[in-house]
């Protein structure tokens, strides 16, 4: 389900929020899109496929978009057009119909569907998803070395006091 009644043109970023990630494609016109799919993002896939995504290789698809989404939401998300400059249309539409029935390296971190997408649009492969996780992860280890750090002062200060009585 579309998040806005915005009709996407060709060029057009998807970004489809999926349960716990995000999946991207490139709208390509006559509504359909062209994306990096792993196993798990082929449309006839079960969701037992799911665990797929640690696989290292995925297939260039191009799919109708409402068989992409799977009534999930999504949005058009030219994110990058502000810092970026964008690519002609009409090569981005080229490449990306050159690449369909490829199979192409994947990997999460890498080279994931975020990146194959900004690539076409921008020239150069980027994804949000990936710097965002990475962050986060920083962010956690360090948050849980604090709490280490703090618990262990607080024992020592406790186990000092205890010394004194």
């Amino acid at each position: 389900m579309p998040i806005s009644s915005v009709e996407p043109k060709p060029g057009d970023l998807i970004e489809i929020s999926r349960f716990g990630y995000q999946h991207w494609a490139i709208y390509v016109g006559n509504g359909y899109v062209i994306h990096l799919a792993p196993a798990c993002e082929i449309a006839e896939a079960g969701f037992s496929s799911l665990m797929s995504v640690v696989a290292d290789k995925a297939r260039v698809r191009k799919e109708p978009l409402w068989a992409v989404v799977k009534g999930d939401d999504y949005r058009i998300n030219n994110k990058l057009d502000r810092k970026l400059p964008r690519r002609r249309i009409d090569q981005i539409v080229r490449e990306a119909e050159s690449l369909v029935g490829k199979t192409m390296s994947y990997s999460v971190t890498s080279e994931n569907c975020e990146h194959f997408v900004t690539k076409l649009r921008y020239g150069e492969a980027r994804s949000d998803q990936v710097r965002d996780a990475m962050i986060a992860g920083v962010v956690g280890i360090a948050g849980f070395g604090a709490l280490l750090a703090l618990a262990t002062g607080i024992s020592k200060l406790l186990s000092d006091k205890h010394e004194d009585e």
